[in-house]
């Protein structure tokens, strides 16, 4: 694959109710769109009621989508949905060696 085709997997892990604007971010970026998965998070820090664990709820977006545009998402996650925002973002990039099964074929 060459360099200026590159794509890459994007992971999106954000506080639960934020997943429509990270899907805005990642649309006016130029990529199609991307899939929700619903997580629980857990840090170093416990909340606890009346001897219950309360957990984080939080939505994982999966995205692909070539590189300058991944980039573009990246960008517009930290600097719209980012650690110190309600949403409490972290977004991480990876390689992708090969796609099948996308609306839009490299």
């Amino acid at each position: 694959m060459s360099t200026d085709t590159e794509m890459k997997a994007l992971h999106i892990v954000i506080n639960a109710g934020f997943t429509d604007d990270v899907m805005d971010i990642i649309r006016e970026s130029g990529a199609s769109g991307g899939t929700i998965v619903h997580a629980r998070g857990e840090g170093s820090h416990h909340r606890s009621f009346m001897g219950i664990t309360i957990d984080y709820e939080q939505e994982i977006v999966i995205c692909i989508a070539k590189k300058d545009t991944a980039q573009k998402i990246m960008d517009g996650v930290k600097e719209r949905m980012g650690w110190k925002s309600e949403a409490h973002g972290v977004a991480y990039m990876l390689p992708v060696d090969k796609v099948i099964g996308l609306r839009h074929q490299v």
